[in-house]
């Protein structure tokens, strides 16, 4: 089937930005997208699919690739020649192109890190002798493409240095081919490791091979089901065909299994995650002559995180029995061992477990009060040892460091300071800098105002405004959220957010129910039959942004992805009013067959199950793809996804689009832009990067009236 576009339609649609909102467009012209007859009945009521074809993997479907290549010759042009584009391209340039290092972890006295030096398309792996030591280039996945397409994704270095084993991701799949470095020479072994995927890898201590987790070798790479992941452990110079399956699935359950060596070497550490927000834990003692598997924590319900152990020792931040968190230990030496608490849950604030360590030997802990970080160290009885500075209210997190060791790293950052590294003396409690970018943008012209809304059932939600000093009223506002899966969305740096308040807009960032910003309950709030408290919060921002006189009553886009992506379809379908654009990003939009596609089996837990009528009928109520509103006006849509993404398909992207622009919604554009090797977002070339976020800011600055600034 050839697919055509009307001649003249790009040309139709060349409408320059102005002072006030932009005036409504003539009707757009989609490409033909035929309709199917499909139709189920579920629990007595019947749902038409009538976008079922678009399901297809692309890169087999040559229908589904032309549609996909006739909605691109549409958008485009479009986005291409908005005013505002080319300045937000080179804004975003700017605001990408600052040295970013992660925190680095020593093995052997050597010190590895991630390093990007603002546009690298991908982080190379680097290396140092000693902390403060000259730098090389260990591994530059630059090289590996043309295209930028194949990253560096999981890596780790064996105890001694000598070898650091790395994760391969090319075009965004959430697929891993491993390989192993000898660190001294840079000789690639002959080590292939594939099929890898929702991997960590850690290296036994004797240096003998690493553990990874694994399906089995699928028909179809695109699709491929998440059951039966595996842990195993690969012996260096042997055939992955021999490789030890050392955590077997659970069968009939989609449970993903992470593997960690503690830092001393002497257990082994598996997580199983149902993705209900906790975690079940099974331990290996490595220096046992059975080695012999034990399950210390034997449900899914809660979060446990191991901060380090000593000995037979260890200690864990758990929500089990504290929703907001606490510090447990327990001793594996014990006959019946259980764990006792050593630092108890607090009233007043969240334990933030991705800032969180056993350092030197001191329990190194990060606080969220009211999504800010607080860092306190305790000694190993759960006595306060004072408190670690921070550069400013922000996010400390990233922290790696050991038992023993006296030396620890960690990244701080927020919405107004670009990521930082500290090294931490742990004795003295003091930090120095280790690495600081340096920015493209004044940061003392910048506000960051936190700020509390009341949502629809009397919740206060956290809400985050971020603008430029001399912006005062109402300004055109991107509203930004996620709301599941337990996630936090805390305080750190955007370059692209910075770019839309560099040119005089207001940024926001909601933290809606649905994430951990408060603990386990915050979470709860907003899954399975809770989910509507997350729209309800987001809607309830977007209201407070504009009575509050930050936002003027037309000038509000929102913008999210994935679960965000979520999000956004489901709000602007509730509320199509209140909203002039939005952005919709590689989102969950078909809650009725969400659970069909490669990973998402594992969301049932969040979402809960289509073939469950109960959960059913919630799943329908707000599913985006099944509530769009006819004869209803709707703000300007750009949904965004890429033809690679197997962790949300973007069969949801093309079947949403194309019921969009099937509905009488008014006549703002309803368009699809589909990224070509991109998939879920890890691993996409910063130039991709940059490119969508030009056109997806220049849209929403179009709708909202963003006067952007041409000059160069």
């Amino acid at each position: 089937m050839a697919w055509q576009c009307l001649k003249g339609a790009a040309a139709a649609l060349l409408i320059s930005i102005a002072p006030a909102v932009a005036q409504e467009t003539p009707p757009m012209t989609y490409p033909e997208t035929p309709q199917g007859d499909v139709a189920e009945m579920h629990f007595g009521i019947m749902v038409a699919d009538p976008f079922r074809w678009l399901e297809n993997d692309p890169r087999q479907d040559a229908e589904v690739a032309d549609w996909i290549e006739a909605q691109n010759a549409v958008s485009a042009p479009y986005l291409q020649d908005l005013a505002g584009r080319d300045a937000f391209h080179r804004r975003l340039t700017a605001m990408f192109d600052h040295e970013t290092l992660l925190p680095p972890v020593e093995r052997g006295g050597l010190y590895f890190f991630n390093r990007n030096g603002g546009l690298d398309n991908q982080s190379q792996l680097m290396v140092r002798e000693g902390a403060d030591g000259p730098s090389r280039v260990l591994i530059d996945p630059n090289t590996w493409s043309d295209d930028g397409t194949v990253a560096l994704a999981e890596w780790a270095a064996s105890a001694d240095g000598a070898f650091v084993a790395f994760a391969m991701q090319d075009g965004g799949s959430d697929w891993r081919t491993i390989r192993v470095m000898n660190t001294s020479t840079g000789e690639m072994l002959e080590d292939e490791v594939e099929w890898a995927r929702f991997t960590a890898i850690d290296w036994h201590p004797d240096g003998s091979g690493f553990y990874y987790s694994r399906f089995p070798e699928p028909e179809a790479d695109f699709n491929a089901s998440v059951e039966n992941h595996a842990v195993h452990f690969h012996r260096i110079g042997t055939s992955q065909s021999e490789d030890l399956l050392v955590h077997a699935p659970t069968p009939g359950r989609p449970l993903l299994h992470t593997a960690v060596v503690t830092p001393d070497g002497r257990y082994l550490m598996v997580y199983t995650t149902a993705l209900t927000g906790g975690v079940a834990v099974t331990v290996t003692d490595l220096e046992a002559e059975d080695a012999a598997p034990r399950t210390i924590v034997d449900s899914y319900d809660d979060m446990w995180l191991l901060l380090g152990s000593i000995g037979t020792e260890m200690f864990f931040a758990t929500q089990n029995g504290a929703p907001r968190g606490r510090v447990v230990k327990i001793d594996l030496s014990d006959e019946q061992p259980e764990f006792s608490d050593v630092i108890p849950e607090r009233s007043d604030a969240v334990l933030w477990q991705g800032g969180s360590a056993l350092v030197g030997d001191r329990l190194l802990l990060s606080y969220t009060v009211d999504v800010q970080s607080q860092v306190e160290l305790y000694r190993l009885d759960g006595t306060l040892d004072g408190t670690v500075p921070l550069p400013g209210p922000g996010t400390m997190g990233a922290v790696k460091g050991r038992p023993g060791d006296n030396e620890a790293f960690f990244a701080f950052t927020s919405y107004d300071a670009p990521m930082t590294i500290l090294r931490l003396d742990v004795a003295a409690k003091e930090t120095t800098v280790w690495a600081e970018p340096e920015i493209a943008i004044d940061l003392d012209m910048i506000r960051v105002e936190p700020h509390f809304y009341t949502s629809e059932d009397g919740t206060r939600v956290p809400l985050f405004v971020v603008r430029r000093n001399d912006i005062e009223g109402p300004a055109p506002t991107m509203l930004h959220a996620y709301g599941g899966f337990g996630i936090s969305m805390v305080p750190h740096f955007s370059p692209a957010a910075m770019a839309w308040v560099a040119e005089g807009g207001v940024y926001g960032l909601a933290n809606i129910r649905g994430g951990g910003e408060y603990g386990q309950a915050w979470h709860h709030a907003g899954r399975r039959a809770n989910k509507q408290n997350v729209f309800d919060d987001f809607i309830a921002a977007g209201e407070y942004l504009i009575d509050s006189g930050i936002t003027p009553s037309d000038g509000l886009a929102i913008h999210g992805e994935s679960n965000g992506g979520l999000l956004v379809g489901a709000v602007v379908n509730q509320r199509p009013d209140l909203f002039a654009a939005a952005l919709p990003g590689i989102g969950v939009l078909d809650m009725l067959r969400f659970d069909r596609f490669t990973s998402g089996a594992t969301w049932v837990e969040e979402f809960g199950s289509p073939s469950v009528e109960e959960e059913f009928q919630t799943l329908l109520s707000y599913s985006p793809l099944h509530t769009i509103r006819e004869g209803v006006r709707y703000p300007a849509i750009l949904v965004t996804t890429a033809d690679t993404d197997n962790r949300v398909v973007p069969a949801h992207s093309f079947k949403y689009a194309a019921a969009l622009q099937a509905a009488d919604i008014g006549d703002r554009p309803h368009l699809l832009r589909v990224e070509t090797r991109a998939g879920h977002g890890a691993g996409k070339p910063t130039a991709m990067v940059i490119d969508e976020f030009a056109d997806m800011w220049a849209f929403a600055a179009h709708w909202t009236g963003l006067e952007v600034t041409e000059a160069d």
